[in-house]
């Protein structure tokens, strides 16, 4: 049975928005609906349009019998400054301060709101970018790890301190703590996790010394892999040199009083074109 242009408009827009980087032919709407290719191109038309006006994201469409439409959840520059902006004020508290001027965010990582804008804000720096996986280390870097995946659409890997009988055989390395030089730590990494070759993208909640972005820079690199990037919520103060430079922050955490428990944060060197 046919259903009404107005059906099909929200159907699409539900259908597109949960497979975001999946390319769909036209023929699935077609069917799905019993429609003409020509009324599903019109539809698509609106989406698209309606999706740039509102900073959804953007269509791309592929020509040809094997192509058809694929969304890409990019947000704009603008609204990203903005959702930047709102999480240094939701994390500019004195009650958010931790013991060695850290920042308390298990909160917020396990809210969808917050969680699903922080996965799409860090993905959209990559929209444009090839990414196989997207690696984190365990515990808290999982949600930001599963929130970026799913807008990227690709699999996301776990890099453990201890490793777990069901992970199977595992590549392990050591590194030095960024915070503590004359600390050595271990990580390990199932070698099913991750295909020889892979572009990985690196996705952490903190960056204090930069020791355990490095390590898994490191652990990448006994794949043979590529590291595309990597990304953290929060920036902390550090006094000496990181062990790693090449990252980006959506915030970094500017002034700790451990007195009068003050904190300011700000926004980090985050951004996307």
């Amino acid at each position: 049975m046919k259903v009404k242009r107005s059906e099909r408009l929200i159907d699409i827009t539900h259908y597109l928005i949960e497979h975001p980087h999946t390319l769909i032919p036209l023929t699935l709407f077609s069917k799905r609906y019993e429609s003409a290719k020509s009324s599903i191109s019109e539809d698509l038309t609106i989406v698209k349009e309606t999706f740039a006006k509102r900073g959804i994201g953007f269509l791309e469409t592929l020509p040809g019998a094997a192509g058809g439409v694929k969304y890409i959840p990019k947000m704009k520059a603008e609204d990203v400054e903005l959702f930047i902006r709102d999480l240094c004020e939701e994390l500019n508290y004195s009650k958010r301060l931790l013991p060695g001027g850290y920042v308390y965010l298990s909160d917020m990582l396990g809210d969808p709101k917050w969680l699903r804008g922080i996965g799409r804000v860090i993905a959209s720096q990559y929209m444009d970018k090839d990414v196989d996986s997207v690696m984190t280390v365990a515990t808290k870097g999982v949600p930001i790890a599963q929130s970026v995946a799913f807008y990227l659409n690709v699999p996301f890997v776990i890099v453990r301190r201890d490793s777990k009988v069901t992970e199977g055989s595992t590549v392990s390395i050591n590194y030095v703590s960024g915070s503590s030089s004359d600390r050595v730590e271990k990580m390990e990494l199932s070698r099913r996790s991750l295909d020889m070759g892979s572009k990985v993208l690196i996705v952490d909640d903190f960056l204090k010394g930069g020791g355990t972005v490095n390590g898994m820079i490191s652990l990448i690199e006994e794949f043979n892999s590529e590291v595309v990037g990597a990304t953290v919520i929060a920036e902390n103060i550090f006094n000496g040199e990181r062990s790693v430079k090449d990252y980006t922050s959506l915030i970094k955490v500017d002034k700790v009083n451990t007195q009068d428990r003050t904190i300011e944060v700000s926004p980090g060197n985050f951004s996307i074109e």
